[in-house]
């Protein structure tokens, strides 16, 4: 693939942990292989409020917002980010999930299926390899990219 090609088909994702978690280790490993995938990567860090993945989102044009989240507290900092993006003018952005969701041990089907009530297109349960994130990116985003 050429370098026009290229520019034409790059898709910004905003990428973050969301909530009080301090995780930062998996977050710079998810930068590293979306940007080595070829994804323009905004990388809002640990810390982050459900405003702050939706300014940054809003300000640079963003096609996803990957939330990213350890410390089991997920489905409370993640509660309603949709409808706040709706209400911003990015209802139909996707969205994506993953990591240590919820507290305690829990069937993933329920969670998968609490966070999708919650909008999310797509959620990951714990250990989740960037891969599959990056093939559901290229699919979902119409991508059609092939590795040479």
């Amino acid at each position: 693939m050429d370098q026009e090609e290229f520019d034409v088909e790059q898709k910004t994702l905003v990428l973050g942990v969301i909530g009080a978690d301090v995780h930062a280790v998996g977050n710079r490993i998810l930068d590293y292989a979306f940007t080595q995938a070829g994804f323009k990567v905004i990388n809002i860090g640990v810390l982050a409020t459900q405003e702050e993945f939706i300014h940054a989102a809003i300000e640079t044009n963003a096609d996803v917002i990957l939330v990213s989240s350890l410390y089991g507290h997920g489905e409370i900092d993640c509660r309603g980010l949709r409808e706040k993006c709706q209400e911003m003018g990015i209802g139909k952005i996707l969205m994506y999930v993953g990591g240590n969701l919820v507290c305690g041990k829990c069937d993933f089907k329920s969670v998968e299926e609490r966070f999708l009530a919650m909008g999310f297109d797509r959620v990951y349960p714990p250990g989740t390899m960037p891969e599959t994130a990056i093939a559901d990116l290229r699919k979902d985003l119409g991508l059609g990219i092939t590795e040479d």
